[in-house]
């Protein structure tokens, strides 16, 4: 059933990819497609602060648009910590190559969370700081080791980085994280989970194996899932949102 679910849902994706291909790839543009990933850049932008002048406790969540072609359509997120009086900050992310070469993809690591993605710049989707932020980075840290896709990895429809993010930002409602439509991977519920709280905590979301769904919430809007690929409408943020693409109209503050 899920197989031929999936090849379906193949052909879906294939047909709608040739449609945004043209945007997609402008998008990228033709330099990143072509540019050297042990050469890309991974320098900070500036958007996080510093743990020296930041004493209260933190949490970030960032995306960047992922590596090479595939950069055109969807986003690698991560989720970064910084404790009261922590000297460093600590992100965590689900990488590709790390579960299928050392059959683990969390990766942890420290330092300042808003490095660039191999030359990608990321942009920030939630912030939460100051009283009670220590006890959201605690069930952070649980969600984080219980997340039981760590070994698996699949780039479409999941589970994979995107899947990660939306696990534990489940798990984190206060965050109230919108993921955007470029997060593939984010409806991925599981092979025998076909509903579940949305992302943001502030809806809820129904998903067939990440390949057809539907979310309902106030901060995503709605969403449709199509082979994967994320249509919606945010009525309260009067904005669009499209594969490939991302959000068109009103920007969201992740600091509000």
């Amino acid at each position: 059933m899920i197989g031929a679910a999936r090849r379906l849902a193949l052909r879906v994706l294939l047909a709608l990819l040739l449609l945004l291909a043209g945007p997609g790839l402008a998008l990228l543009g033709a330099g990143r497609a072509t540019a050297d990933w042990r050469t890309a850049s991974r320098a900070p932008m500036g958007i996080a602060p510093k743990p020296a002048d930041a004493p209260q406790p933190i949490v970030q969540v960032y995306g960047a648009r992922t590596f090479g072609w595939r950069g055109a359509f969807g986003v690698h997120t991560w989720i970064a910590i910084k404790p009261r009086d922590a000297k460093d900050w600590t992100t965590y992310e689900i990488i590709g190559w790390r579960a299928l070469r050392m059959g683990d993809g969390l990766a942890v690591t420290r330092g300042q969370p808003d490095r660039r993605w191999f030359g990608a710049e990321p942009e920030l989707y939630a912030h939460l700081e100051g009283d009670g932020v220590d006890g959201v980075i605690a069930r952070i840290e649980a969600a984080v080791e219980a997340y039981p896709h760590r070994r698996d990895y699949t780039l479409w429809p999941g589970p994979n980085s995107n899947t990660f993010t939306a696990s534990i930002a489940r798990e984190v409602p206060e965050l109230r994280l919108d993921l955007p439509s470029t997060a593939i991977g984010k409806d991925w519920l599981g092979a025998t989970r076909f509903a579940d709280a949305a992302p943001s905590g502030t809806g809820f979301q129904l998903s067939l194996w990440g390949l057809l769904g539907l979310t309902l919430a106030t901060e995503e809007g709605i969403e449709l899932n199509l082979a994967g690929l994320n249509f919606g409408i945010d009525l309260l943020g009067l904005a669009v949102k499209l594969p490939g693409i991302g959000r068109i109209g009103a920007a969201e503050d992740p600091r509000r």
